[in-house]
């Protein structure tokens, strides 16, 4: 199968290469089931969709849960990525196309819905900060998350607490984002080091970026 991140015409924290690796993460665990916890702009929701699909037919399905541009909990150290804070593109056609003609806010749920709807079947978007609705969410099924959330300390802890909790003895995926140093968020390193130390957890450096647990 055939490997080939999209970006379709968005910003996507997933640039050049690491696309790509993202998806041979996914192809090597081959999920029915993946839960992404920090959606963005939709970009890596698409690619997990297009990929399950071919796999799957319709047999899969997506949950995305993300803020989609509402107020962020009052947290001093909590990280925003640099490419939410707003819509200017190098690429002028870009910016005219987003910003002017259809002047659309691409963190919206409107319009990552949109970008998905070839999948509306199987999707299920949810916004919210997962520090209150990740707990809400029925979590038996997933065998596969992408965790790119709240890059706080206690987000991150709270995250695979509950991901863990229902995971468990499973074999099961969680890959997190900004671990190693070629996007390091020091938060984000120290939760992950004493969560898996806490529950005697083995994990796996991708990359010198990501981080797999296996649960």
């Amino acid at each position: 199968m055939s490997l080939n991140y999209k970006s379709y015409w968005r910003k996507s924290g997933l640039k050049g290469k690491w696309g790509n690796i993202f998806l041979e993460r996914l192809s090597k665990h081959n999920p029915k089931n993946v839960l992404e916890i920090g959606v963005f702009c939709g970009v890596t929701a698409r690619n997990i969709c297009d990929f399950l699909y071919k796999k799957n037919n319709i047999n899969f399905s997506y949950i995305g849960v993300d803020l989609f541009g509402s107020d962020k909990a009052q947290k001093k150290d909590e990280i925003e990525p640099t490419f939410l804070k707003n819509q200017k593109f190098s690429n002028l056609l870009k910016n005219i196309y987003y910003n002017y003609i259809l002047k659309e806010n691409l963190n919206s749920i409107e319009s990552v819905k949109k970008l998905l709807k070839k999948y509306s079947q199987n999707i299920k978007l949810i916004a919210g900060d997962t520090n209150k609705v990740l707990k809400k969410i029925d979590l038996q099924k997933i065998d596969f998350v992408f965790l790119d959330g709240g890059h706080s300390y206690e987000t991150v802890t709270n995250d695979l607490s509950i991901l863990y909790a229902s995971m468990k003895d499973q074999k099961k995926v969680i890959l997190c984002d900004d671990y190693g140093k070629e996007s390091h968020i020091s938060e984000v390193e120290k939760a992950i080091n004493d969560f898996t130390k806490k529950k005697n957890l083995k994990f796996n450096l991708i990359e010198n970026r990501f981080v797999e647990i296996i649960t």
